[in-house]
Order: structure tokens, then C-alpha cells, then sequence
């Protein structure tokens, strides 16, 4: 092999592709070989007398000094990393070797290009920590949070959102929407006037530069957005189907979102779309062992375990606290003349007025069949609970018109209070229990407070 001694050296210095460059004592390009515009996208010629710190990243600049000092002391360095803002804004990776030659009183250093595998790693990264985030959330708002700061360390994402759609209830909403100029948008139908409705109609990643933007924007007769707009949104996906959008906009013009970042948020969405669906089947399992279906009241367990707590409090604190059952009279009756479907539309009516008899920290249960219970949580006195009984009473009492039918049903109560009527939670629901059978016999539409009881 034999080599061409007519070629000089900065010739062959632009053939390599890592940048080898020469800084002052002030960190001052003074010399730049060719590949710095495949690094940095500058032209050797456009880096000559700047200052590499202002063209790093801001949060590398204050660790950079430091090693900086150590290099111009004499130690080498072959293998510290730092990010640099690449001429069109996005982010590069760089690892460098340094020396500081004391004789020229100047620093000789080698770029290499590492963002690639950055990125690798960075993916590789996000998979483990976003499915860590996915099983040890408490909830998805704490979900969201999470992914935002990872995807903060891989993307510009000072503004980010998650947008779902539910297409049963055409129904688009924000659960997570952080933004430097706008608040969340209200919830409402698709539409046809933004970008988000783009990618769920299509299922394919957007990506808009300002220019695209504004030309997107008109095309769907939107006015022009306030700011310059870079905007990244692609699909998450359930199945077949685009349950939302996860989005970066940026306004300050310095950055420009690419193809790789496109592929990169692809990658993140996938992983929270899967999350989602994994929090949303875990809340509908928990849902259906704690509610009863038809009404979406708690259940049996759910009331009793509320009232357990409520005892623990009543107890710990010396407070009161009262529990109501009911039935509905003549129910058997219209369910066996009328259907179970009036029966159900009956039930669910129940449990309407039921709730708006008591306070937001009261518990409404379904118990079965057309048995209720009302668990009054912090009560002074008695008459506390038969105020609310006669509520009751004559909230349901009113006529229910159910498929053009009007029928007539009435309640039977029975009310027990902590601590006169028990100490537990079962003495309590039974000892109420039994006070509704006692009204029932007495000709039902009425509540009977439970007699004193020994224990």
C-alpha cells in the first residue's frame, strides 16, 4: 500500500469523519476540519471564532467548565461526553478526546458523533423505565407525568400533551396538558379543525414545521396560530384503532423536530399506549369487583369495608355515625308485571335520587336485588338520620315514569347509629336491616330507628 505524500495534512484532517478542532484558552474555535458540518451543521468557516460553550446545550455547560479547567492543567482527557445544539435545533451527542498544549497555549480536540447510539440507549431506556412507570404509577396523571420527564430527556418537550379519543362518545379530551401560552382544551367532538384530529383520522404520525403549519392550518380553515409552531404528534394505538395522540410543539423557533424524532415518540407512544389500556383493564377489574353494575354503586364488599373505616374513625375519635336500609314495596311486583328491564330502569332511578339525598362523603350502596343501604359518616344526633330518612322517603315515593309507564313504589327504612345500635359493622347493617322488616310490616313507606340494644 502506498500512500500519496503531496497530500496535505488538513486535507487528510477532512477526510476523517470526527471533527478535530483547535480551541484558545477561552474555548474559541481557531481551527475546524470539514466534518463539522456533518456534527454540527456548520461550515468550518461559520465556527471560526466562536465559543463552543454557547453552542452546547446549557444544562452541560457548568460540568464541561469544570473538566475544562482539569484538561488545561495537564490531564487528558480521551472519553467525556457532552450535548451540542446542532444548527437546525436539534440535539447532538458528542464524545471527545482533549489536550491541552501548553507551548501554543491551545486545546486540540476529537468530536465523534455519538447520538446514534445515545439514541439506542436512550430508547432502550425509555422501554424499561416507561414500563416500570406503567405497573408502579399510582394512576395515569401520575403516568403522564412520568413519561413527559423521560421524553424531556431525550426531546425539547417544555410543551407536551395527551389527547384520547373516545370514539363511542365522539368524545376528545386532554388528561395531561402542559403548555407556556394555552390552557387545556375543553372536552368536545373531534371536529375537523386541528392537528390532532389529523392523526386520529389518519393513524400516521404528523410532523409540521412552522411553514407547514400555517399551511395546514389554513387548509383546514383554522386561523394562524400566535407563535411559530414546530409540532410532533403521532397516534397512540389500541388494537386497530387511534385512541389519542401524544404531542411536542415548540414556539421558539430554535427547534426543529425530525424524522428521527418522529420515530423516537412512535416508539414512546406505543409503550404508553399499551400502558394505558393495561391501567384502563386494571380500573375496569377493580370497578367490577367493587360496583354493582346496573346502578354503579359499591357493592356489598365495597360498603361494608366503607364502613368499617368509618367505624375505625368513629371509634379513634368518639364521633357518630349512622346506617340506613332500605327496599323498595311492591318491587317483586312491577318486575314480575312489567319486566326486568322496567325493574332495572326502576333500580337505576333508585339510586339516583339516592344520591342526591345525601352528602358527597356519604356512601350510597347496592346490597342486592332492590335492597340499599346510606352510610352517614360523622353525624351529630339522631335526628341527623331521619332528616335524611324522610328524604329519602320522599324522594322515593315520587312516581317513576319508566317507557311511558308511570308507576308507584315507596321505600321501607330502618335506621341503626353508632354506638347506641352496635359496635360493628355487621351489628349494625343487621340491627338496620331488621328495622326495615319492622317498617315493612307496619305497612312499608315509613323508617323505623332501631330500639336500643345490649351488647
Amino acid at each position: 500500500m502506498t500512500s500519496n505524500p503531496h497530500l496535505p495534512h488538513d486535507k487528510l484532517l477532512d477526510l476523517l469523519l470526527d471533527v478535530v478542532c483547535v480551541v484558545d484558552k477561552e474555548g474559541r474555535f481557531l481551527s475546524v476540519s470539514a466534518a463539522s458540518e456533518r456534527v454540527f451543521g456548520y461550515r468550518p468557516e461559520e465556527m471560526i471564532g466562536r465559543i463552543a460553550f454557547d453552542m452546547m446545550h446549557p444544562d452541560d455547560r457548568s460540568a464541561s467548565l469544570a473538566l475544562v479547567e482539569q484538561i488545561n492543567l495537564g490531564q487528558p482527557s480521551a472519553d467525556h461526553e457532552n450535548r451540542y445544539i446542532h444548527k437546525d435545533g436539534h440535539i447532538v451527542h458528542i464524545m471527545w478526546s482533549a489536550q491541552w498544549l501548553e507551548a501554543e497555549q491551545v486545546r486540540v480536540g476529537v468530536a465523534r458523533d455519538i447520538t446514534r447510539r445515545k439514541r439506542a440507549e436512550a430508547m432502550q431506556a425509555a422501554v424499561y423505565a416507561i414500563s416500570e412507570a406503567a405497573h408502579s404509577a399510582e394512576d395515569l396523571q401520575a403516568l403522564y407525568r412520568r413519561v413527559h420527564e423521560l421524553i424531556g430527556q431525550l426531546l425539547p418537550a417544555e410543551n407536551f400533551f395527551v389527547a384520547l379519543y373516545d370514539a363511542a362518545n365522539d368524545q376528545l379530551s386532554f388528561p395531561y396538558y402542559v403548555d407556556q401560552f394555552d390552557t387545556p382544551p375543553a372536552p368536545g367532538p373531534l371536529g375537523s379543525d386541528s392537528f390532532c384530529a389529523e392523526v386520529i383520522r389518519s393513524g400516521e404520525a404528523l410532523l409540521l414545521t412552522p411553514e407547514t403549519a400555517a399551511q395546514m392550518l389554513a387548509e383546514i380553515g383554522t386561523l394562524a396560530a400566535r407563535h411559530s409552531l414546530d409540532w410532533l404528534g403521532v397516534p397512540l394505538i389500541s388494537g386497530t384503532d387511534t385512541s389519542g395522540v401524544l404531542v411536542l410543539q415548540s414556539y421558539c423557533g430554535g427547534v426543529r423536530y425530525n424524522e428521527q424524532d418522529k420515530e423516537l415518540l412512535q416508539f414512546v407512544a406505543s409503550q404508553l399506549a399499551a400502558a394505558i389500556e393495561r391501567k384502563r383493564t386494571h380500573s375496569r377489574l377493580e370497578f367490577l369487583a367493587q360496583y354493582d353494575q346496573l346502578t354503579e354503586l359499591p357493592n356489598r364488599a365495597l360498603f361494608l369495608d366503607r364502613l368499617r373505616s368509618s367505624l375505625h374513625r368513629a371509634q379513634r375519635d368518639s364521633l357518630r355515625l349512622a346506617v340506613i336500609y332500605l327496599d323498595m314495596d311492591n318491587f317483586k311486583y312491577i318486575n314480575d308485571t312489567f319486566g326486568h328491564t322496567a325493574g332495572d330502569h326502576l333500580l337505576r332511578q333508585v339510586a339516583h335520587r339516592l344520591r342526591q339525598c345525601v352528602r358527597e362523603s356519604d356512601t350510597v350502596g347496592r346490597l342486592g336485588g332492590d335492597e340499599f343501604a346510606v352510610l352517614l359518616d360523622h353525624i351529630g344526633r339522631q335526628e341527623d338520620a331521619t332528616l335524611v330518612a324522610e328524604k329519602i322517603l320522599v324522594s322515593l315515593s315520587a312516581p317513576y315514569l319508566l317507557e311511558g309507564k308511570t308507576l308507584i313504589s315507596a321505600p321501607s327504612l330502618g335506621i341503626a347509629l353508632y354506638p347506641e345500635h352496635g359496635q360493628s359493622d355487621l351489628h349494625l347493617v343487621r340491627h338496620a336491616d331488621e328495622a326495615m322488616y319492622v317498617a315493612k310490616r307496619s305497612g312499608g313507606k315509613r323508617y323505623i330507628v332501631v330500639e336500643a340494644v345490649k351488647q
